[in-house]
């Protein structure tokens, strides 16, 4: 029995399979998925059911040309016009992560071997960052990144030069340390992630001991009902290469990447170093716009006119369309790795430019001063739905038990994820994470200390980072801020009950005038206003007077006047009932 996919069958029926998921789905057909693999059977009735749904009532009905109809002619007009709005579809950028040895660099190497565009020239240009592989006439953008502490470098500058990670696990070696965090980061970058289970042809190769690991991790592959792509492959025996670049551009369609080549630039630095012979030299990723030879540019605080654009393969090129990558020859200086590019007018706007951001960077930063956690997360008057967490613990044991209680935590109204947890101190790959998901994280260090640099940087970048050496201090500080950042609870506290006997009529409103019953009547207390069995009014006393004299409260037994503020519908035989509202303390 062959097993087709549904983006298999898409391609045959000659459609998306974006579309045929969306058709089935109105047919009786929900949940599939376009990586999901069926019988021949599901395959025909499949066939079946579209052919004749397309037959009945087809997608983009068609009706006859009106060739010489100025009418047709005019209103076709917009239409053309809608459409180059929305774009039209770009290639996948792509980056590869995953742990040392899993085999990125082979995987990379065989994808350039067998399906890098124009291999006329016989080789890649070492010094490019980026290239394009094809497949079928379609192109695929790979980043050439070192590891997920650069991939999350981008995204530190607001850049997000990615659009799908392909995130490698050897199949003998499963789930380690640098394959969690590389999760973790793409998870905080919030783009699609395909698994590629690497090194099947090895004699150790498990591969359900891969899809049991990814699964513990929140990532469930489609083979077992999840949404996680998997595909299995041997980079060094170039063994289902295709499969992979498949599943990139099938998570490409999904995503309905599109750009417009006329609109705005919008182009990403994702390498850049001095070269003796060419000066400034920078690999630049165009998400949107055109990017052409002889633009003046800026890359943060550096500027020029570009001399020079070359492609993965070291061709000189005029233009640089969207999902494209270029080597940029002509700024004035070095550009940080993740500056965002821009075309200006002329090279006096483009210095100006330049300048000024060179003085925004130049100035101080405001760093925020050492805070409590129940600070930190009071901090905004939003309410924080998620805490999430880093956890970094001095031993596996520790880490287990440290973890183990916080997600043990249980606070309505507010959630604790362990963003990553792993053994060691507290590096610079962690605070960088931390900064790129925001204010609502923090770092949280168990029988461990900051490294130098981790704690340069969250100081630099206002981080919060808390250490602990005792389990019950960690876990009761981080309950107690939780419960803190909820809304307050309040409880009544009654402190006494007083009968209107009387009415007077002054400038400011009607006082009643009142026997106290039992208790006490304080100023500061409020009011509820009681008309036989039904409540009138809840509110503040305005005013509380004995005589001629103000007072702050009148005891049991005693006479006093009570303003209610805003409400002068109080009446004789009514009871007051004073109470005072106090914070539940957990």
């Amino acid at each position: 029995m062959v097993r087709k996919r549904i983006y298999e069958i898409a391609k045959e029926l000659g459609t998306s399979s974006k579309d045929l998921i969306a058709r089935l789905e109105e047919l009786g057909m929900p949940g599939l998925k376009a990586a999901n693999s069926v019988d021949d059977d599901e395959h025909a009735l499949i066939t079946h059911l579209y052919q004749e749904n397309e037959a009945v009532s087809p997608a983009a009905p068609k009706e006859p040309p009106e060739e010489k109809s100025e009418t047709t002619d005019q209103e076709s007009r917009p239409a053309v016009k809608r459409a180059s709005t929305a774009g039209e579809p770009r290639p996948p950028i792509v980056s590869v992560l995953g742990h040392i040895d899993h085999g990125k660099t082979t995987l990379l190497d065989a994808i350039r071997k067998s399906r890098v565009v124009d291999q006329e020239a016989g080789g890649i240009t070492q010094g490019i960052a980026a290239y394009q592989a094809e497949l079928r006439g379609q192109k695929i953008t790979f980043i050439d990144t070192p590891g997920h502490k650069a991939f999350t470098g981008m995204r530190a500058r607001g850049a997000q030069a990615t659009d799908v990670a392909v995130l490698v696990v050897a199949a003998d070696d499963g789930v380690m340390a640098q394959t969690v965090e590389a999760i973790e980061h793409i998870r905080a970058a919030g783009i699609p992630m395909v698994v590629a289970i690497n090194k099947i042809d090895k004699a150790n190769a498990n591969v359900d001991k891969v899809l049991s690991d990814l699964a513990q991790h929140g990532l469930t592959p489609e083979a077992w009902g999840g949404d996680t792509i998997t595909v299995e492959l041997s980079a060094l025996q170039n063994q289902n290469i295709d499969d992979l670049l498949e599943m990139l551009l099938l998570v490409g369609e999904m995503s309905d990447l599109r750009a417009d080549p006329k609109a705005p630039l919008e182009a990403i630095v994702i390498e850049s170093h001095l070269s003796a012979s060419r000066g400034p030299v920078s690999t630049v990723v165009v998400k949107n716009g055109t990017l052409r030879e002889k633009d003046w540019i800026i890359a943060g605080s550096t500027y020029g006119r570009i001399k020079a654009l070359s492609d993965g393969m070291g061709h000189r090129v005029e233009t640089v369309l969207p999902g494209n990558a270029a080597e940029v020859l002509g700024l004035n200086e070095v550009p940080n790795v993740g500056e965002q590019v821009e075309i200006v007018r002329d090279k006096s706007t483009a210095k100006k430019a330049a300048d000024s951001k060179r003085q925004d960077a130049e100035k101080p930063r405001s760093v925020r001063r050492p805070m409590t956690l129940e600070e930190m997360l009071q901090e905004s008057e939003e309410e924080v739905t998620t805490l999430q967490v880093i956890l970094r613990a001095a031993s596996s044991g520790a880490l287990e038990a440290a973890r183990r209680e916080l997600e043990g935590l249980t606070v309505k109204g507010v959630e604790l994820s362990i963003l990553l947890a792993g053994v060691g101190s507290v590096s610079e790959s962690d605070v960088l994470l931390a900064s790129t998901v925001g204010e609502d994280a923090l770092i949280v260090g168990f029988g461990v200390k900051t490294d130098a640099k981790g704690k340069k940087l969250a100081e630099t970048e206002g981080v919060p980072v808390f250490s602990y050496d005792i389990i019950y201090d960690l876990v009761d500080e981080i309950e107690k801020a939780l419960k803190r950042r909820l809304a307050p609870e309040f409880i009544e506290v009654k402190l006494g009950s007083a009968e209107v006997r009387d009415l007077f009529k002054v400038p400011a409103g009607v006082v009643a005038g009142c026997y106290v019953l039992e208790g006490k009547v304080s100023r500061r207390g409020r009011v509820r206003v009681v008309r036989g069995d039904a409540e009138v009014y809840v509110g503040e006393i305005a005013s509380l007077r004995r005589f001629e004299d103000d007072v702050r409260e009148v005891q049991a037994d005693r006479e006093c006047g009570i303003r209610i503020k805003d409400f002068d519908g109080v009446e004789v035989g009514d009871r007051l009932d004073v109470f005072e509202l106090e914070e539940v303390i957990a």
